[in-house]
């Protein structure tokens, strides 16, 4: 399964994965989907969102056990994010018939779309939309880069985007979401562990500054004369760095758009993207209300106007400790307990379902990188691992 989909999306000259949501490299990768489920003999079906299930049992009966991931990626990003929790599943359900499990609740395997966020800037738009975390208006003013819009895209890959919505009869029929992914630090590489347990999720967000100047010409302009937005965006770069070392946090500028965007032009507009994360509420206020001080004070020294707009926000999620504890009592006590900084489609579905993480060891710690590792040991470690869980989910 892994050679088959690694070609997939894959960028020849970065060697990493350009998998964005309802491009044709998306497609593949849901097509490679449908024959897995089918390949195994599963009920396979797409929701209204777009996401994909795979179904042993018949869903009607409720109370389910799901389990799965997602299959799109950030620009250039790793084979393992999002992809091996979706391999480990099929392998989890392979391993599970050999054991002959007789299962006593359906189980489903899903593949969330969209949840990345890289092409409309928006993480968990699949699971979002089916939690009612993200209404239909705002799902239909989502737009790329080149200006076309979310329902745009699903329509163009053949999905009607006029069925999105909340399914929250679909939520009812589920008992359980455990999710396996591979661990977006070092944690695990440092304990010695190969599995582990995911505890929280810190609260996180995205907000929109946009630097507003006047363009002009680069190589007559006066410096005293000009409004460049560029200088106010890279002292509030240096500012976010800052604001994060004292609180203990991270924070991160890492998409930029400038206009007009010539070599020999002073910008109009820098527009730059904070990505801010922490372990409390608390140490993330202080974060972003430091950063769009710092921002501010910068901007007005150098005659730019700001605009600061929150884009999306995460606040911390605490998996259900029954859930968790169940887990544990499957896996061992020694099993390591740890948080997360990174956001995932069982942060999204814990309001309304349980929802329980696993984690595989990442010897690098790298993530969203093509550098992104994890052994075929500690792999294979992952899948018994999931198997057990769920062979005590939805076989007692």
């Amino acid at each position: 399964m892994w050679n088959d989909l690694a070609p997939i999306g894959r960028d020849a000259r970065s060697k990493g994965y350009r998998r964005y949501a309802w491009t044709p490299a998306d497609t593949e990768c849901r097509a490679w989907f449908r024959e897995q489920a089918e390949r195994r003999g599963l009920t396979y079906e797409v929701d209204r969102n777009g996401n994909q299930w795979a179904w042993l049992g018949d869903p009607r009966q409720g109370d389910a056990v799901v389990t799965g991931s997602h299959l799109d990626s950030v620009p250039d990003g790793g084979a393992f994010d999002g992809p091996l929790g979706v391999v480990s599943s099929f392998a989890a359900v392979d391993e599970l018939r050999a054991r002959q499990a007789q299962f006593t609740r359906p189980l489903a395997i899903v593949n969330f779309g969209d949840e990345e966020g890289a092409r409309f800037g928006l993480a968990c738009v699949g699971s979002r939309l089916t939690a009612g975390q993200l209404t239909v208006e705002a799902a239909h003013r989502l737009a790329d880069a080149d200006g076309r819009t979310l329902p745009q895209a699903m329509e163009r890959a053949g999905h009607d985007p006029e069925a999105i919505g909340p399914d929250p009869e679909r939520l009812a029929r589920i008992g359980a979401f455990v999710e396996l992914h591979v661990e977006q630090g070092r944690a695990l590489d440092l304990s010695g562990d190969r599995i582990g347990i995911a505890s929280a999720i810190w609260p996180h967000g995205r907000w929109r500054f946009d630097f507003r100047g006047e363009a002009n010409h680069a190589g007559t302009t006066r410096l005293v004369d000009r409004r460049d937005p560029m200088l106010p965006y890279a002292e509030t770069v240096l500012a976010a760095r800052r604001e994060a070392q004292l609180a203990g946090a991270v924070a991160t500028f890492g998409k930029i758009a400038v206009e007009p965007n010539g070599v020999n032009a002073i910008p109009s507009l820098v527009r730059g993207w904070l990505d801010s994360r922490a372990a409390d509420q608390s140490a993330l206020d202080t974060v972003v209300t430091g950063v769009e001080k710092a921002a501010r004070d910068h901007a007005e020294r150098h005659g730019v106007d700001l605009d600061v707009v929150r884009e999306s926000f995460t606040p911390v999620i605490e998996f259900g400790h029954a859930l968790r504890d169940e887990l544990t009592g499957i896996l061992g006590p020694d099993i390591p307990v740890l948080g997360t900084g990174a956001g995932h489609d069982a942060g999204i579905l814990s309001e309304r379902i349980p929802t329980a993480m696993l984690f595989v060891r990442n010897p690098t710690g790298v993530s969203h990188s093509p550098a992104e590792f994890a052994a075929e040991d500690d792999c294979l470690a992952g899948v018994r691992a999931l198997a057990d869980v769920l062979e005590d989910l939805a076989c007692r």
